[in-house]
């Protein structure tokens, strides 16, 4: 596209609009272009190192499968199988029953985490209390902690015969266990809850911060203050922070491994592919071929959530 330029005082002042060649943007563009290229190309090879090639790889050795001949204690033959190894993952009920318990921890613990994280940065945020940088830091303090260290913690509350918690409930004559098959999920989501609530507080909070005064004066000025406020005015304007730390949670939850992994040493009856990072590891020495389709599979399952959850926020266009 050609730009007009006003003309140079002098003889040609009524000449009329002059016309930049276009060639010479381009030309700059190019130049531009070229040197950047020196800056840009040491991220480019490590993003290709280290993401794409991996990725590549993953998706390439997913299409063997290994046989050992006589006893299987030879070494095993790779053979290109195609999707042989994705019909296995989708028919093992073990595999497919760790999916849906990390959807299940997700379509549950996620929210619940997500709003106390927004009413917490509200809260921050208003001032209504005296040391609220005191707040801040408190509830930004558990996700300081490493997981593990988190998992260890929470694995003493919930250990039948150390926790204080269940002898608690016991001196009251309820019979509370944590471990047990159909409560381990909720436990779960708890050290989830408690660790990752300060995490996504600090991101909606810092969102916060970017409202410029004048908005909520005005909104003051018309009789909009305090909650109303809040879920009116800076809700709405920190939506896309909001949506940012949910498809932060939704990826954590499906890589899901530190916690379920630490509370095994106080529930044997936690499977070793309770989820499918940890299913994928648990045949990776054996067949590495099935645990990187596992791999795929569970990247391409955390992208379709995504997708879901991005397509279900968007704001439709009000032209």
């Amino acid at each position: 596209m050609a730009v007009i330029t006003k003309a140079p005082p002098g003889p040609l002042a009524n000449a009329g609009p002059v016309r930049r060649p276009r060639r010479a943007g381009h030309r700059t563009a190019r130049t531009a272009i070229r040197r950047a290229w020196p800056f840009a190309l040491p991220f480019l090879a490590l993003f290709l190192a280290v993401y794409i090639i991996p990725i590549c790889y993953s998706v390439y050795q997913s299409l063997f499968t290994v046989s050992r001949s006589g006893l299987g204690l030879t070494a095993a033959e790779p053979k290109f199988a195609w999707f042989a190894n994705y019909a296995r993952a989708f028919e093992d009920p073990a595999f497919m029953g760790s999916l849906g318990r990390v959807l299940f921890i997700g379509v549950i613990q996620v929210p619940v985490m997500l709003v106390l994280a927004l009413v917490l940065a509200l809260f921050i945020d208003s001032k209504i209390a005296p040391g609220t940088k005191a707040y801040r830091i408190i509830y930004f303090l558990p996700y300081a902690l490493p997981g593990v260290i988190a998992g260890l913690m929470w694995s003493f509350l919930y250990a039948p015969s150390l926790s204080p918690i269940v002898r608690g409930f016991e001196a009251l004559g309820w019979n509370v266990d944590f471990t047990r098959d159909g409560v381990l999920p909720f436990s779960i989501m708890n050290i989830l809850t408690w660790a990752w609530t300060g995490y996504n507080m600090i991101i909606i909070y810092s969102s916060l911060q970017s409202i410029p005064p004048e908005v909520i004066e005005a909104a003051a000025i018309d009789g909009c203050s305090g909650w109303n406020a809040a879920w009116k005015i800076k809700v709405p304007m920190v939506r896309p922070a909001i949506i940012l730390t949910a498809v932060f949670s939704i990826i954590g939850t499906a890589q899901l491994y530190n916690e379920p992994v630490t509370m095994k040493a106080i529930a044997p009856n936690l499977s070793s592919d309770y989820t499918p990072l940890m299913s994928a590891l648990k045949t990776l020495t054996s067949n590495f071929p099935y645990s990187a389709t596992k791999a795929v599979i569970l990247a391409l399952f955390i992208g379709l959530c995504s997708a879901l959850f991005f397509r279900l926020t968007r704001q439709k266009d009000p032209s």
